[in-house]
């Protein structure tokens, strides 16, 4: 079983950092491609970006542009959100989530954690 609990969110300043985690209780998450989503009151959720679960090759939505990073540590469980340049534009909660392997769909969600970033 996934569980999927994110960490690392908080108030930042236009043009600052975060590094957002995002850790997996389960026992096989080698196997599982992992994505990064985000919404926003009144918006749908949004995907920011993810990670495969082979061959590690990452994919970003166009509004990173460059700004964010995905990356995993298997031995730990953990998935990662580089988060650098940050505008208020990207406050928001944002979510982790897991697909196993290359399954199209995503079917385990994090809680989801808040990031402010202020002008």
């Amino acid at each position: 079983q996934v569980q999927l609990v994110e960490s690392g969110g908080g108030l930042v300043q236009a043009g600052g950092s975060l590094r957002l985690s995002c850790a997996d209780s389960g026992r096989a998450f080698s196997e599982y491609s992992m994505g990064w989503f985000r919404q926003t009151p009144g918006k749908e959720r949004e995907f920011v970006g993810s990670i495969s679960w082979s061959t590690r090759s990452t994919k970003y939505a166009d509004f990173v542009k460059g700004r964010f990073t995905i990356s995993r540590d298997d031995a730990k469980s953990t998935v990662y959100l580089q988060m650098n340049d940050l505008t208020p534009e990207d406050t928001a909660v944002y979510y982790c989530a897991a697909r196993y392997r290359s399954f199209m769909n995503y079917n385990y969600w994090g809680k989801g954690i808040l990031v402010t970033v202020s002008s």
